[in-house]
């Protein structure tokens, strides 16, 4: 073999020495290479992760979710609410857990019309109250106000306490004559009527028939008052707090989330 053919024998191995290397090199580099993951980042408004469904933590209420229906001061299904469901903060619903089985020895149960109410759904109430024509359902739930007024006298806000995950409106139905019990009212009738205070003392109880707040002369029954405080009182003695414009309300009064407003819509939380 002459000098100037092992020269070129020598590249020729070299080359083909690389080639292989390469080969054998490339799938290792590739499988190790960190992969691009794309992970999903969830406003902290979209958070479902401390919810649950009420049909699950408090298995004995009884849902007619009004919002998901027709039958509300709108007359629409509101947005934000995809399935006739109730949510709340596992907090707000293990302690209404308490309030269903003390009310269930009592021989009643819980029935709710709302619980977590997405801020799409304010939003649609707003949208609502500035048309001012269209009042479809003035008579089922305001019909001794002005929809003018709705916004100034506070029954529709920008902002509702049930945004934030820990409020319920909610009423009690009696096992034994299968009826809600008589409050006396509708829930979301706007007007003095609804007032924890009307017609008696939510403090000490006492019913004292004081109708004036009432721009008709409406009235409620000692019965039905009494009816409301016993609503009141179970609900306060599980840590929720009410309103004084609505006997239906209330808050838990350690609620987790006091400042952040929820968007997900009403739906069944999928784990």
């Amino acid at each position: 073999m002459n000098h100037q053919f092992f020269h070129i024998y020598k590249a020729r191995i070299r080359t083909a020495l690389t080639v292989v290397v390469t080969a054998i090199a490339l799938p290792v580099l590739t499988c190790c290479a960190p992969k691009d993951v794309t992970r999903t980042v969830l406003s902290p408004t979209e958070d479902t992760s401390m919810f649950v469904m009420l049909a699950d933590a408090v298995p004995d209420a009884i849902l007619e979710i009004r919002y998901f229906s027709t039958y509300n001061f709108v007359g629409q299904r509101i947005d934000g609410y995809l399935q006739p469901q109730a949510m709340l903060t596992r907090q707000a619903a293990d302690k209404l857990r308490a309030v269903s089985d003390e009310l269930k020895a009592k021989g009643y149960r819980l029935k709710i019309y709302d619980a977590y109410r997405p801020q799409q759904a304010v939003n649609h109430f707003v949208r609502w109250l500035k048309d001012i024509p269209d009042t479809c359902m003035k008579a089922y739930f305001y019909p001794d106000l002005d929809k003018s007024v709705l916004f100034a006298q506070d029954y529709i806000a920008e902002k509702s306490g049930h945004s934030r995950g820990s409020t319920v409106d909610l009423t009690l139905f009696d096992m034994n004559t299968e009826k809600e019990v008589d409050m006396g009212g509708t829930f979301d009738w706007f007007g003095p009527e609804s007032h924890p205070d009307f017609c008696g003392d939510p403090v000490t109880g006492q019913y004292t028939g004081d109708n004036h707040k009432s721009p008709v002369g409406r009235s409620i029954t000692p019965e039905q008052f009494r009816n409301r405080m016993m609503l009141r009182n179970v609900m306060l003695r599980h840590g929720f707090k009410p309103i004084d414009s609505e006997w239906w309300h209330f808050t838990l009064g350690n609620e987790p989330f006091s400042d952040t407003y929820f968007t997900f819509p009403v739906k069944e939380i999928k784990r």
